[in-house]
C-alpha cells in the first residue's frame, strides 16, 4: 500500500490489463490529488470528441464497444476510470470518496486536455458526475447522449430497485457482507448480461462454485474483474462507496444539493440531446428515461427493448450506430 498527500491507496498490477476482449488501448495518466487518473484517448487527434463516462461497478471497458463505433467514424474517444476504478488508483478509506471528488476529477480532466466541442455518454453513476460538467461548463459541449442514468431533485421517485441496491450494500446486506470475499464484482456483469442467472450468485454466497462460462462470456468476467482482483476488502472501496452515496441515503456524499442545481441548469440545454434507454432496465425505467426527454423539444429517444441497466455491454455497437445516424 502507498500513500498520495497522507491518503493510502492501493495501485493494480499492470498485467491484469493485458489480453482483455476488444480492450487494447493505450494507458495514459494524469495526477489527481497525487493519485494516478487513467484515461483512453483513442481515434484520430483532430477528430470531434467524444467523452464517455461509466458507473458502478464498471470501468472504461464498459464502452469499448463503443468506442469501437465511433474511432472507425472518425471520433476521438476519451474514457477515464474514476479514482478507485479501472486503471485508476484506490483509495482504501471510504470515506475519502465523494461525488463531488469525482466531479473535480473530471473537470481536471477536461481541462487538462482542453477539450471543447464533446459528445457527451453517460450512464449510471456517469450521469451526475458527467452532466455537472455540462451544467458548469456548457461551452465545452455540442451533444449529449444519456442512457439509464439520472440527476437528483425534488421530484424524482428512487425505483424499489435502487433502493434494495443501496440496503445490499450496507455492511449486514448481500454484498457489503459478501464482496469481495465470496462474490467478484465481474459476476454482476454476467447476470446483467444474461450470461448467468440471479440465483447462481446466491450459490455462490453459500459456498458453491460459481457457474461456468463460455469462453468469451468468461473472458468479458475476467475483464470486468482485471481492476480488483487480489485487491481484497480495502481495494474495492470506491465501487462499494458509489451505492452508499445514493442521495436519499447520503446527501452529502451523494451531492444531492448539487445534482439538483445542475438538473434544474440543464432544463436550459438546447443542443441536441439524445436518450438511448435499456428498456428491461428496473433501476433507471423507461417512464423515467421518457419523462426526462420530455423537458427538451428537440430531444430524441430511442428505446432498446431487452437491454438492462448496462446497455452498453450487451448492445454497444447498436448504440454507436445509433448515434451516428442521430448525429448525421
Amino acid at each position: 500500500m502507498t500513500t498520495a498527500q497522507g491518503v493510502p491507496f492501493i495501485r493494480t498490477p499492470d498485467e491484469h490489463f493485458t489480453d482483455l476482449p476488444d480492450y487494447d488501448f493505450a494507458p495514459h495518466y494524469l495526477s489527481f490529488e497525487g493519485l494516478r487518473l487513467h484515461y483512453i484517448d483513442t481515434g484520430p487527434r483532430d477528430g470531434p470528441v467524444a467523452l464517455l463516462m461509466h458507473g458502478m461497478p464498471t470501468w472504461s471497458f464498459l464502452n469499448r464497444k463503443i468506442i469501437a463505433g465511433l474511432v472507425a467514424a472518425g471520433y476521438r474517444c476519451i474514457a477515464a476510470d474514476h479514482i478507485g476504478f479501472g486503471r485508476s488508483d484506490k483509495v482504501t478509506d471510504d470515506d475519502w470518496y465523494s461525488i463531488v471528488r469525482h466531479i473535480a476529477a473530471h473537470k481536471l480532466l477536461i481541462e487538462t486536455l482542453d477539450l471543447s466541442g464533446i459528445t457527451l455518454f453517460c450512464q449510471d453513476w456517469g450521469g451526475p458526475i458527467s452532466l455537472a460538467q455540462v451544467a458548469r461548463a456548457p461551452e465545452r459541449f455540442s451533444r449529449l447522449v444519456i442512457m439509464n442514468t439520472w440527476l437528483h431533485h425534488e421530484a424524482y421517485a428512487y425505483s424499489p430497485a435502487l433502493r434494495q441496491w443501496n440496503a445490499q450494500w450496507h455492511p449486514d446486506g448481500l454484498f457489503g457482507a459478501n464482496v469481495p470475499d465470496r462474490i467478484s464484482l465481474g459476476w454482476f456483469m454476467m447476470i446483467s448480461s444474461g450470461h448467468m442467472p440471479a440465483r447462481a450468485l446466491y450459490a455462490m454466497v453459500q459456498g458453491h462454485a460459481p457457474p461456468v462460462l463460455a469462453p468469451e462470456h468468461e473472458a468479458v468476467r475476467r475483464g470486468y474483474d482485471a481492476p480488483f482482483a487480489g485487491l481484497g476488502y480495502l481495494g474495492h472501496a470506491g465501487p462499494r462507496r458509489f451505492p452508499l452515496s445514493l442521495p436519499f441515503d447520503n446527501p452529502m456524499g451523494g451531492n444531492a444539493e448539487g445534482q439538483a442545481k445542475d438538473f434544474a441548469a440543464l432544463k436550459d440545454w438546447t443542443g441536441p440531446i439524445h436518450f438511448i434507454w435499456g428498456g428491461a432496465d428496473d433501476v433507471f425505467t423507461e417512464d423515467w428515461g421518457r419523462a426526462w426527454a420530455s423537458h427538451y423539444p428537440q430531444a430524441s429517444f430511442d428505446i432498446l427493448p431487452g437491454a438492462g441497466h448496462f446497455l452498453q455491454e450487451t448492445r454497444g455497437k447498436e448504440i454507436a450506430e445509433i448515434f451516428l445516424r442521430r448525429a448525421a
